[in-house]
């Protein structure tokens, strides 16, 4: 028998063989739903074959093209790629792979690489709903809500109707913005962006600059229901709350302030990025002094401003307010004897400066003073007074209605 020597492998081998055995894909036979590796052998618009690693091949035909990253769309011969298996063996022995599964977590992977590394991205706006944007990144579509959105294009709609909140934001459909993404969940196929984000993160860098008792002034950028956002320091937005605008009773911002006022403002709280002003801070209380103007037993004149379920709001000066609890009023006066705008006497029953409440009565004019109720739950004026229920000015009293209006100071 002839002896057959034995050739010494060469080193270049030797390397290609220890990398083939540390090729998890080489020693492991791929099952349907695996994502392989593989380099391209032929790139036709209607089919692309691949070497999976050598030792077999497999085929991207038909729907399964279908591209969610952009790499598959510039895929050239020789360019190496991913694909999900779809089916072991078709009519030619090959592996028959798909793109599109392979893309769709890519794509998920991309954007959770976006999300860590808090990058900003440009999407297209491609519907509309009440609570915000759908918008498409790439292939994958996401979803931008309204509290996310900048101040300038959150939709200032009086009283918080939801249809006309959704017209409003019609109107984005087909422009780009910019954002930044907010929480992902491929599992869940949930994708968050926000507009936000952006100025968020941007402030976040200066804010530390700052410090709670500065007084600024600049520019009233945007307003929405629950306050005005002002500008100050060369870009920087803070958010003056409804209740911080002024000392009286403000039914909206706009009563007060118009974008484009340039006001003056005291940084009352700062909480990450976003900064809380306050413009009524920097003027005197008045109540400090309503003593000094108005006493328990005096009988006043006031002009009605809301008519509310449990009471009438009224004007007794610019600066002072004060409240008729229903149970000081007269029966007529209810069924409509007194409307919005009415100039009207009362008899001050209740004053507490230092909370801001003032009790008004009319029956006490005619002597006919209602015990009030210690067990209800808004027995007095005092404690009726600082409830704020926003009601339709036509309202009556006896068909007390609730609003949608939002007031969430995250915003």
């Amino acid at each position: 028998m002839k002896a057959i020597l034995a050739q010494p492998i060469t080193k270049s081998a030797a390397s290609d063989f220890q990398r083939l055995l540390e090729d998890k894909q080489f020693l492991t036979l791929p099952k349907v739903g695996d994502i392989v590796k593989g380099r391209a052998l032929s790139v036709s618009k209607t089919e692309v074959h691949l070497d999976i690693g050598g030792y077999a091949s497999g085929v991207v035909r038909g729907r399964e093209l279908y591209n969610e990253s952009a790499e598959y769309g510039d895929l050239k011969i020789g360019d190496e790629t991913e694909a999900t298996v779809i089916e072991l063996e078709n009519e030619l022995g090959e592996l028959e792979l798909s793109f599109r599964f392979a893309g769709q977590r890519k794509s998920w992977d991309n954007i959770n690489t976006l999300k860590d590394d808090s990058s900003m991205v440009e999407v297209e706006v491609v519907e509309a709903n009440k609570g915000g944007l759908l918008v498409r990144m790439g292939h994958v579509v996401g979803f931008l809500p309204v509290s996310q959105l900048l101040p300038e294009h959150y939709p200032r709609v009086p009283g918080g109707d939801k249809t006309k909140i959704q017209d409003q934001l019609k109107a984005y459909i087909g422009q780009h913005l910019k954002v930044k993404v907010l929480d992902v969940s491929p599992d869940d196929d949930k994708l968050i962006f926000s507009e936000k984000k952006i100025v968020e993160d941007e402030q976040l860098s200066r804010i530390s600059s700052h410090g709670v008792g500065e007084v600024h002034e600049g520019p009233i950028t945007a307003i929405t229901d629950f306050g005005a956002f002002m500008e100050f320091n060369e870009g920087l937005t803070g958010l003056i709350h409804i209740s911080e605008l002024a000392w009286q009773r403000v039914d909206h911002p706009t009563d007060v302030v118009k974008i484009g006022d340039i006001v003056k403002a005291e940084i009352i709280n700062i909480n990450g990025s976003k900064v809380f002003l306050s413009r009524k801070r920097l003027v005197l209380d008045p109540w400090k002094m309503v003593e000094e103007k108005y006493h328990i037993g005096d009988v006043v004149k006031g002009r009605v401003l809301k008519i509310n379920p449990f009471g009438l709001f009224v004007e007794l000066d610019s600066d002072i307010h004060g409240l008729a609890h229903i149970s000081e009023l007269e029966a007529a006066d209810i069924t409509g004897g007194i409307k919005v705008g009415d100039i009207a006497e009362f008899k001050i029953i209740s004053l507490k400066p230092n909370e801001h409440r003032l009790g008004l009565s009319l029956k006490a004019l005619k002597g006919n003073v209602s015990a009030p109720d210690p067990q209800a739950s808004i027995s007095s004026p005092d404690s009726a007074e600082v409830i704020a229920v926003p009601i339709k000015e036509e309202t009556s009293l006896l068909a007390p209605e609730t609003s949608d209006q939002s007031k969430d100071a995250t915003q």
